[in-house]
């Protein structure tokens, strides 16, 4: 594929490339709370050469371009908000309570091997109970305003500011989880539970990490504008 452009940034790659999400929660390189800088300056004062960081993206993007489906700004708002329902909060709402006992129990059971398990069950929990009532609020409150016919743009401008702090406040407690188990690593006395914690915490980052993206990249923009717009 033709080279990325080195002045987009990371926030506009992932819009472009969805893929390249990959890349950059590899390189803990924050592309959704965070994403309005350059791979240079995501880079700097980090171990992290950007033209290895465009290496490794240009290799994970397919060739033949991003999936012009799978392209959501070219979803309506209501499209788009369905989609984020249904990927992103159906998953938090299996996943989390099936994740939890998990992580309370390796930290029962592991943690006088490891003292950290401790405060990885506490900032997961934290994360659990900072989420749910963010599904619950942008479902019953926030959507319905953002797909009628005539948006109350005072009631969307009130939760977009919302969303954005809880997306903030996720994301440090994301970052909080990746330090403490070492980037969700699994030591070799490690069991097949704590295998699976890890494994699980490091999809679950992964996808609040796009969801994110989602929210605070394509669908906000939209309503950004018509703010704009109006005053």
């Amino acid at each position: 594929m033709p080279s990325l452009d080195r002045s987009a940034t990371v926030a506009q790659i992932v819009t472009e490339h969805f893929v390249a999400a990959r890349v950059f929660q590899k390189h803990q390189i924050d592309f959704c709370c965070h994403g309005d800088v350059t791979v240079a300056e995501a880079c700097r004062d980090r171990p992290l050469d950007p033209e290895q960081v465009f290496a490794e993206l240009e290799a994970t993007i397919p060739a033949s371009g991003p999936d012009a489906s799978e392209d959501p700004r070219a979803l309506s708002t209501a499209a788009l908000v369905a989609r984020i329902v249904d990927r992103h909060h159906g998953y938090l709402r299996r996943q989390l309570p099936f994740i939890s006992p998990l992580v309370s129990k390796v930290a029962r059971v592991h943690g006088a091997r490891n003292d950290r398990l401790a405060a990885v069950a506490d900032a997961f929990l934290e994360l659990k109970e900072a989420l749910e009532p963010h599904l619950d609020q942008e479902e019953e409150v926030l959507f319905p305003a953002l797909v009628a016919r005539r948006p109350d743009l005072e009631v969307v401008r009130r939760e977009l500011e919302t969303m954005h702090a809880d997306h903030l406040a996720v994301g440090a407690l994301l970052a909080r989880i990746r330090a403490l188990t070492d980037g969700f690593t699994t030591p070799e006395w490690g069991c097949n539970t704590y295998r699976v914690v890890m494994s699980e915490l490091e999809a679950l980052e992964a996808d609040v990490l796009r969801h994110v993206h989602l929210e605070n990249h394509v669908l906000m923009p939209r309503f950004a504008r018509k703010e704009g717009a109006s005053c």
